[in-house]
């Protein structure tokens, strides 16, 4: 029952409400300024002012939203920027937390560009229009005043009129007035003469008759002015003041049309807007992070599997001196470095300064890689070649394609030579035709590698495994990123110069000791191969004493310049250990007495380093 009773009341209040908006609204209707507020011209000058005031500020409100808007997407545009990705960063760009990320960028520049829709839509249509409005209304408004101002001195002029009369009436009577006293009194004084007192009298009615044309002035002077000022106060005023009323009016509608304009535009974008935020929802809950967990597998996955456990060393069953060396060479297993080697900082500024003696025939691709990708781990490896292939071959299908297209050309000119002439498809024919040459080159040449890479046995254990292994007594190690042994008989005097200089004749310098370096030199030796060089480093090549004997875990086709070649099972000497760079320099006796040195891959041996 009560709430019968309160829906009861609601309803009855809105219905309230509404019939006196109505009524207000039929009231205002039958109200105008020139009837209601025909003594308030001043106080209706100022409103009308302040009114276009308010739309002028407005205007300027709209004109620095705009500004910020328009700074907004530009700062908005300038962040995308910023963080699009690097050349360096592309790679990265293939977990779905970065292509969300660029997805997101991606929105946000839409963002930005639905601002700039915003900016521009409010300055063209709202602020065009509230300017226009603006000056429309003060010059409807100072004609008002001016026709309003005219009026009033046309009725101040009346009024003076008026007045000026009356007190020439006035001033008139009260001649009149003594003018007759005068003749009165003359009339009854014995002894003034007939003359005299005819004189007042002609006084008098002059008088009387100038009261009376006075009288009549002011009459009709007052007729005028009444006559006038109901005219004004009925008609004149109230038509100027109901055109300042339809001007208000004018300003108030259009005010209302611009705030709902410009709400409108906001509106017209929220859309897109809204479509913007679904795309960053969207590209947020792409995010995999399974996937992304298996693709840093695939990125960085060597092929390589855990070392084997190390065995146990039975001190009682070996004799002091071995357990004396075979404690020293643990006790020196993590500082290995320094004599007859260079560390691998030293081997980068060592590559540039002596590539100007020779070219690598292993050239490098843009990112610093070898063209065969030679230096990456056997599964990284397998996957880039992988990857080149497919590059070249969607660049063959493409150049394929296009070259169709000129021989369709060319048969269809020859057909018809009114449409263009053959020779000229012939030189882009010719040239499209040793691009798809090239390219096949290249794809053959990248598929022989990745034949080549897939041949080549997987090692057990990755080089990092294996450093610290022990075999038969001596310390095991398969080198990388430039560990070594400093400590043996014969090279402790050794300078550490001369040892750094001896590391320059890597495969990656050009200057090596392969069979390859000198065209019918035979398999070529360090006397031989620093021909034209420094003789101080010529000297210090020939001094080298070995750190230890490696053994070929698989055959090595000597492919570079500085390389030499090796079969499976063949024991040489160690020279110089891995810089980090993934070569190993070794020596081997030749059937001359002398002797071949070169680099061999670090992964395709396995080095016994002297205690």
């Amino acid at each position: 029952m009560l709430a019968l009773l309160a829906g009861g009341s609601s309803r009855s209040s809105s219905n309230n409400k509404l019939a006196e908006s109505e009524n207000a609204a039929q009231n205002s209707n039958n109200m105008s300024w020139g009837n209601e507020l025909w003594d308030q011209n001043e106080n209706l000058a100022i409103h009308t002012n302040r009114g276009i005031d308010a739309l002028d500020k407005y205007a300027n409100f709209l004109r620095d939203r705009v500004a910020i808007e328009t700074e907004y997407a530009g700062k908005l545009r300038r962040l995308v920027k910023n963080y699009q990705p690097k050349k360096k960063e592309e790679e990265d760009y293939e977990f779905t937390s970065m292509q969300a990320f660029r997805n997101v960028l991606k929105e946000v520049g839409d963002l930005a560009g639905q601002r700039e829709v915003v900016s521009e839509s409010l300055q063209l249509q709202i602020i065009a229009g509230v300017t226009l409005l603006s000056k429309t209304l003060r010059e409807e408004r100072k004609k008002c005043l001016s026709d309003g101002a005219s009026l009033q001195q046309n009725l101040t002029t009346q009024l003076s009129s008026l007045d000026r009369a009356k007190r020439n009436y006035e001033k008139a009577y009260r001649d009149s007035e003594k003018a007759v006293d005068s003749y009165k009194r003359a009339d009854m004084d014995l002894n003034l003469s007939r003359a005299e007192v005819e004189r007042y009298k002609n006084v008098m009615t002059s008088k009387i008759q100038q009261s009376d044309d006075a009288k009549n002035e002011y009459a009709n002077q007052l007729q005028k002015t009444n006559n006038l000022q109901q005219q004004h106060f009925s008609m004149l005023l109230p038509a100027v003041l109901n055109r300042l009323q339809e001007l208000d009016e004018k300003r108030t509608r259009g005010f209302r049309e611009f705030i709902v304009g410009a709400a409108d535009v906001e509106s017209s974008v929220a859309p897109i807007i809204a479509r913007c935020m679904e795309g960053i929802v969207k590209a947020g809950e792409s995010i995999n992070e399974k996937e992304d967990t298996f693709k840093v597998i695939e990125r960085y996955q060597s092929g390589f599997t855990p070392p084997r456990d190390i065995p146990f060393e039975d001190l009682s069953k070996c004799d002091p001196d071995s357990v004396q060396d075979s404690h020293y060479s643990n006790s020196t297993s993590n500082h290995l470095t320094m004599r007859g080697t260079m560390s691998a900082n030293k081997l980068k500024k060592r590559v540039g300064i002596f590539n100007i003696f020779g070219s690598n025939k292993n050239s490098l691709t843009a990112d610093g890689q070898k063209e065969d990708f030679s230096d990456l781990p056997p599964n990284q490896r397998r996957k880039k070649l992988q990857a080149k292939i497919a590059e070249l071959q969607q660049k063959i299908a493409q150049e394929t394609n296009a070259r169709d297209g000129l021989m369709k050309m060319k048969i269809v000119y020859e057909a018809n030579s009114s449409l263009g002439n053959p020779m000229t498809v012939e030189g882009q024919l010719n040239e499209s035709e040793h691009k798809l040459e090239k390219l096949k080159v290249d794809l053959k040449k990248y598929q022989g590698f990745l034949e080549k890479a897939s041949q080549v046995p997987v090692a057990t254990s990755s080089p990092q495994a294996n450093r610290n292994q022990l075999q038969n007594g001596h310390r095991t190690s398969r080198h990388s990123n430039g560990s070594a042994d400093d400590h043996h008989d014969d090279g402790d005097d050794q300078p550490d110069d001369a040892g750094s200089l001896s590391s320059s004749a890597s495969p990656e310098s050009g200057l090596g000791t392969s069979h390859t370096s000198l065209p019918g030199s035979g398999q070529g030796s360090a006397n031989e191969n620093a021909i034209g060089e420094d003789t101080y480093y010529e000297t210090e090549v020939e001094t080298l004493n070995p750190l230890g004997t490696c053994k070929a875990l698989y055959p090595f086709e000597a492919s570079s310049e500085g390389s030499i070649p090796m079969n499976e099972g063949e024991e040489l000497q160690v020279i110089e250990i891995d810089q980090g760079d993934g070569w190993t320099r070794v020596r081997r006796a030749n059937n001359s007495n002398g002797w071949d040195e070169g680099f061999v891959p670090t992964s395709y041996i396995e080095c016994t380093l002297y205690a």
